[in-house]
């Protein structure tokens, strides 16, 4: 029986190298579900050819179009972001890769659980924004998250073989991104063209401008506390430029372990999709006669302050992870129409921070009141 795979966000980066992975393995994985916010014509194009049972675009005004495009085909046809919310409990599916960008993956995701799917996680908003609540859900429900972002799949491969022995540190690698070298003065005057050409990774706009501020790696760090059950103090964060290291494990008797590979997204999403086996892949091999020269370095919270807000955000708890996540989609949006500069989006991050209403132990209908308020005073701040 091949493992039937419900893909939410099947056009965006993550999405496309999952149906690649898939396309490989066409005898171990299929389709069953194809899903995307706007870009109908990708969908279209997947649909015809992968041929899924279902395809649901969140865009609802799109709709006719996607419907009339697939009329010859025997696929079911939504619309609508609830549509999303409800074509994970189809009792065929095997396995959920939550692949869309942002706060939207999380409602799918706690259905997706509740309907007992073992979940790929790419959404790492979900975490970012009720941990503790996805945690305990899925604990209640028996199942499984598998971690697909590349520093995440790496600590979790580093702790195969691992279970009783106690972790003394988690240390996510970074790239540093493109400005990695950039004095304060000149992250000042940066421009939205220069923050999407990162050095290592193809990935989607919101991901890669994310990168480039080091909101990502903030978010990782996040992530990590509620994967792996470590405290923040346990996680640290490596300037690792080269990209050859995805991350990293120090247990307590020093050892340290660590997960190498290409820069390649296939591999994290092919393991999520095969674990616990290894199944072959035809994905670049690392060249070590190529790697002379890995270096580490320290990051800098003075000139990427959206990593010391991310760690404060952990530190604090409660509903602030959800509303440094909903700010941040507030700002990046509008620094990629130029409405402020690339320093401007700490800035009102940190004073979103300051003015949303803050909660110790939120319920699911306080993070939807959270993320609501601070995406209204985010765009306040932005239009002062």
């Amino acid at each position: 029986m091949k493992k039937q795979i419900a893909i939410l966000g099947s056009t965006g980066s993550i999405g496309t190298q999952a149906l690649q992975v898939i396309e490989e393995h066409s005898n171990l994985y299929e389709p069953y579900v194809l899903t995307a916010n706007n870009k109908v014509e990708d969908l279209i194009t997947q649909a015809r050819k992968f041929m899924p049972e279902i395809v649901v675009i969140a865009n609802e005004a799109k709709y006719n179009q996607l419907k009339e495009a697939l009329a010859d085909l025997p696929i079911k046809v939504y619309a609508g972001s609830e549509a999303i919310c409800q074509v994970v409990k189809e009792s065929s599916i095997d396995m959920v890769l939550t692949a869309m960008v942002g706060y939207a993956g999380l409602k799918p995701t706690i259905n997706a659980i509740r309907a007992r799917k073992t979940i790929a996680l790419a959404n790492k908003e979900t975490l970012v924004v009720a941990g503790e609540l996805i945690n305990e859900l899925a604990r209640t429900c028996r199942t499984s998250i598998l971690p697909v972002d590349s520093e995440h799949s790496a600590v979790f491969q580093c702790l195969s073989g691992e279970i009783g022995n106690p972790i003394e540190k988690v240390i996510l690698t970074a790239s540093g991104g493109p400005f990695r070298t950039y004095s304060l003065e000149q992250l000042g005057t940066v421009t939205k063209a220069q923050a999407l050409k990162h050095p290592n990774w193809q990935m989607g706009a919101k991901v890669t401008i994310d990168s480039a501020s080091m909101m990502n790696k903030g978010f990782e760090v996040i992530e990590a506390k509620w994967l792996f059950g470590v405290r923040p103090d346990q996680i640290e964060v490596v300037v690792h430029p080269q990209s050859v290291i995805h991350s990293m494990v120090q247990f307590e008797d020093g050892a340290v372990k660590a997960q190498l590979g290409m820069p390649d997204m296939r591999l994290p999403i092919q393991y999520a999709f095969s674990y616990p086996d290894r199944i072959p892949a035809s994905f670049p091999r690392l060249e070590f006669s190529k790697c002379t020269n890995l270096t580490f370095e320290q990051p800098d919270i003075t000139r990427f302050r959206n990593l010391a807000l991310a760690y404060e955000a952990l530190h604090r708890g409660g509903n602030m992870p959800c509303i440094i996540n909903a700010a941040n989609e507030v700002v990046v949006a509008a620094f990629l129409q130029d409405k402020i500069t690339f320093l401007g989006m700490s800035n009102i991050i940190e004073e979103t921070m300051k003015h949303v209403s803050f909660m110790q132990k939120p319920e699911y209908d306080d993070y939807v009141a959270t993320d609501a308020e601070a995406r209204r005073i985010a765009q306040e701040l932005i239009n002062i």
